[in-house]
């Protein structure tokens, strides 16, 4: 009697014979000989080895391709450490495949190193993928040159003995789907940018030397990234006006005093001290130059006065815009606002952006919020609404996302509003698919809107209100409002 072929009988017969195709063209490629093969692949594998080869091109992007490059390379990299975290320690630790029979490989042709952990899948691929995958999605005509290159990593693992063809081809896949939940997680901005002001442009006169100019320091921003400031500074505004922010002052007061007289007022510090700066600027009425020395720059950033070079040319040209500030009542803000929740998203996000990339970040944190579920009832325009967090942006950000992030422009006259309610029971985990699935934007318990006015109460009693980072007073009614243009702020033409 014949027995019935079941499907783990075909299932068994499918492995054995992809196991047969694996080997076969392994073997072919092994024992294959030229120039390419013997001395390229074990070169390209070596410097592949712990990411160089990737955290190189990301150096070149960052460097050469302005603001776009430095996107796509912190995309890049950001999708290469989570899709390198899941193959090595998770896929490798739990699947065991033995490596590739290197006794076929020419003489010489082995990489340095000999990988002694699970053939299955190969890091080397799933890095390549990830990283080009992630940066050809900033910047599409990079798409082929990196992907050319990504593909070429993964031959020079089977080339070198290290994997098995299917080894790549798995990690192939792992990069490229890390890369394409990154760009659910936090889409890639629609529009170019490229002027980021828009309109009310101002020509102050070119200042070359930084006569006229009062530049306010924080020396310990950023751990000691201020005192790189004032050296640059010295050096090619030598006429500018130093004075150093020392703790145990009141830096509003020390802005006022020392601000008379001054032409231009110039900040070096986080987005706090900014802030400040700003608010002494509008009072006085004078133009501000932002100089890069926080930890993430946000509104030096959003201006194009990043890097520090782009602030100092901005400054020797004279160039400047016309931008908007907004207020939470009487407090100003630059970039963003927030009540409850958020202001602790904001600081577990940008804990741990710089070590697994801002996409797992931004999940990591609101996974870390949403569990909590400390929600609030808040009145906005007459609608009663129960939310766990509140954003408010100085003009619109993007992405839509909950990982707001940058503005295309900064004088569009409108606060951005984003509201997410998770509510409770099985509920919650439809809310938090839609965060991890990169749908959060479409999911009814997430809300955008944007006005030039807006009026929100707090009918749960008073919350703390955190501007640019920073927590202020506590208040049960937040009226938000936009001073179109009142601020003159220097740019690089």
């Amino acid at each position: 009697m014949v027995r019935k072929r079941t499907a783990k009988d075909t299932w068994r017969a499918t492995i054995t014979e992809l196991d047969q195709v694996d080997d076969a063209v392994y073997d072919a490629i092994a024992s294959s000989r030229g120039p390419m093969l013997d001395s390229f692949m074990p070169k390209l594998t070596n410097i592949a080895d712990h990411g160089v080869l990737w955290w190189g091109v990301a150096g070149l992007l960052a460097l050469t391709g302005g603001a776009k490059g430095r996107r796509a390379a912190l995309r890049g990299m950001a999708t290469l450490g989570v899709s390198s975290l899941l193959a090595n320690q998770v896929f490798k630790r739990t699947i065991h495949r033995e490596r590739p029979d290197r006794s076929l490989l020419p003489f010489g042709r082995n990489g340095r190193r000999r990988p002694t952990s699970s053939s299955f899948p190969s890091g080397h691929a799933a890095s390549a993928a990830a990283f080009a995958a992630g940066a050809s999605s900033e910047w599409p005509s990079l798409g082929v040159p990196l992907s050319t290159l990504a593909g070429a990593v993964g031959i020079s693992r089977v080339a070198t003995g290290a994997h098995y063809p299917s080894d790549v081809l798995a990690g192939f896949l792992l990069g490229g789907s890390i890369a394409a939940w990154g760009s659910k997680v936090v889409p890639v901005p629609e529009d170019p940018i490229v002027d980021r002001t828009g309109l009310g442009q101002v020509d102050l006169g070119a200042r070359p030397d930084g006569a006229g100019v009062v530049l306010f320091v924080n020396p310990e921003s950023n751990s000691g990234k201020g005192e790189r400031v004032l050296r640059v500074v010295r050096r090619r505004l030598p006429a500018t006006r130093i004075v150093e922010l020392r703790k145990g002052e009141e830096w509003l007061d020390v802005m006022r005093r020392e601000s008379d007289g001054a032409e231009i007022m110039a900040v070096a510090g986080g987005d706090g001290t900014v802030r400040t700066a700003a608010a002494v600027a509008l009072e006085r009425d004078l133009p501000l130059a932002v100089l890069p020395a926080g930890t993430f720059n946000h509104f030096a950033k959003d201006l194009g006065q990043f890097p520090l070079r782009a602030a100092i040319r901005a400054i020797r040209e004279g160039s400047a815009n016309r931008v908007d500030v907004a207020y939470v009542n009487d407090g100003l803000f630059v970039n963003t606002a927030s009540v409850g929740a958020y202001t602790d998203f904001v600081r577990i996000r940008e804990k741990y952006q710089r070590r697994i990339g801002k996409p797992a970040a931004a999940v990591l944190a609101s996974l870390r919020v949403l569990r909590k579920r400390e929600s609030m009832r808040i009145r906005v325009d007459g609608s009663e609404l129960e939310v766990n967090l509140l954003f408010l942006g100085n003009g619109q950000y993007e992405p839509q996302g909950f990982a707001p992030s940058m503005r295309s422009q900064l004088d569009d006259g409108i606060v951005d509003l984003r509201l997410l309610d998770v509510p409770s029971g099985i509920k919650r985990w439809g809310a938090i698919f839609s965060l991890v699935a990169g749908r959060l934007a479409g999911s009814r318990y997430y809300r955008v809107t944007s006005a030039s006015h807006l009026d929100i109460e707090l009918l749960d009693g008073p919350r703390r209100v955190a501007r640019d980072g920073e927590v202020g007073e506590s208040a049960d009614r937040l009226t938000v409002r936009v001073k179109r243009r009142a601020l003159t702020v220097l740019r690089p033409r």
